[in-house]
């Protein structure tokens, strides 16, 4: 099958809608399809092969972050080229709605076209205000995929339709076969132990200088964490500004806190695998959470704010304990529980990784073939040429 994919989100800055789409299309290709990624990237950017640049993005803020998105009449004659050229049997559009590539895609495609949504915003005017434009090109959609209920919900209170809910996926086999770094791990000593570096380490992942990701509520907790167990270390990964991040926290606490900047696809999966507990304090603009499937798949015990989104991958509380969203002090209590009982974690741990197995792209891959299949039944193949362009004619910048 020839399969084209629309990322609205610049290649180069990393985010869980690049992950996803970049995961699911090596996972296509493994299984023999022909793949295709038309996605915003800046001059010079590294890309896979399966990679199409189709220009400079521009950073504009988008369901509480700051999204780099691309749109224009320049855009507009690279999306129909590639259209043009990749003779797809299926456009595989990912946030539709987005003022950016999956829009103009949507406009500009003709045959089967399958969406998805990863948006969990439950008060979203702008949406709302956009319907009127946004209509005519969701109406062309053939299929429409929702990452979570979350964003399913999203989808039919402010476009109405609906959607098939299939998750991101996740190679938990690649998390759960990382060699953990003695660096770190804890250091000798117990929870007990007094002097940073020798206690329990804590793992954060996200942008340090994103509000919504959670780091200050994190860091707001954290005096209250290292009292009653003092050797703890947080072990941060993300980029942003270090010192804005601990400038609120005591001088005589910040030794206990290790950035470790932006890290590859295997340290990420390393420090999954090494820290004794993962807290994610995300406060909101959360669809689905695929940082705390990448933790469990690496067997890290999850603390994460009660977020619907957090709540139904850790299956309400089954596979990762919750605290109550934006509360430090219910953080912080809930940490030193964990944090000095072993026994739990390990509970946690195995909980978790029994319930990330329906993560797995082995299932969530299986389930968007499906979908293709269902919206190329009885079409004729390659059928993707841009709407308003004759066969055999390519669109030029």
């Amino acid at each position: 099958m020839r399969i084209g994919i629309v990322c609205p989100y610049a290649w180069d800055v990393p985010g869980g809608v690049q992950f996803h789409i970049r995961d699911l299309a090596e996972h296509l290709l493994s299984r023999g399809h022909h793949v295709s990624v038309l996605a915003p990237a800046d001059d010079g950017t590294p890309l896979p092969p399966y990679v199409v640049s189709a220009g400079r993005a521009v950073p504009v803020p988008y369901n509480g972050s700051v999204a780099r998105l691309n749109f224009g009449f320049l855009s507009a004659a690279r999306v129909r080229r590639w259209l043009q050229n990749g003779a797809f049997d299926v456009i595989h559009i990912h946030e539709p709605a987005s003022p950016s590539l999956g829009l103009l895609s949507c406009w500009a495609a003709r045959g089967p076209i399958v969406a998805t949504f990863h948006t969990s915003n439950p008060r979203s005017r702008a949406m709302i205000a956009a319907y009127p434009i946004l209509q005519p090109a969701l109406e062309k959609i053939s299929a429409r995929i929702a990452v979570s209920e979350y964003a399913r919900r999203t989808l039919v209170e402010h476009l109405g339709g609906d959607a098939v809910v299939i998750p991101n996926g996740v190679d938990v086999d690649f998390f759960a076969r990382a060699e953990p770094k003695a660096a770190w791990q804890s250091g000798p000593g117990d929870a007990a132990a007094t002097g940073a570096g020798s206690g329990p380490t804590i793992g954060f992942m996200g942008r340090i200088d994103e509000p919504r990701k959670g780091l200050p509520v994190l860091m707001r907790a954290l005096p209250a964490i290292l009292a009653e167990v003092p050797g703890a270390r947080l072990l941060v990964a993300g980029r942003g500004d270090e010192e804005e991040a601990v400038a609120a926290l005591p001088p005589e606490l910040r030794s206990h806190v290790e950035f470790l900047g932006m890290v590859s696809d295997e340290d990420k999966a390393r420090l999954l695998r090494s820290v004794d507990l993962y807290v994610a304090p995300n406060t909101g603009g959360e669809s689905f959470g695929i940082i705390l499937v990448e933790a469990l798949s690496a067997g890290a015990p999850v603390l994460a704010s009660d977020l619907d989104a957090f709540a139904q991958v850790l299956d309400q509380g089954e596979a990762g304990e919750l605290f109550a969203n934006e509360d430090a002090d219910a953080l912080a209590a809930a940490a030193v529980r964990l944090l000095r009982d072993p026994a739990r974690r390990a509970e946690l741990s195995e909980r978790g990784s029994r319930h990330v197995r329906r993560f797995d792209w082995s299932t969530v891959g299986a389930d968007i073939l499906a979908v293709y299949e269902t919206v190329t039944e009885g079409a004729e193949p390659g059928r993707s040429v841009a709407a308003d362009e004759p066969a055999g004619r390519t669109a030029q910048d």
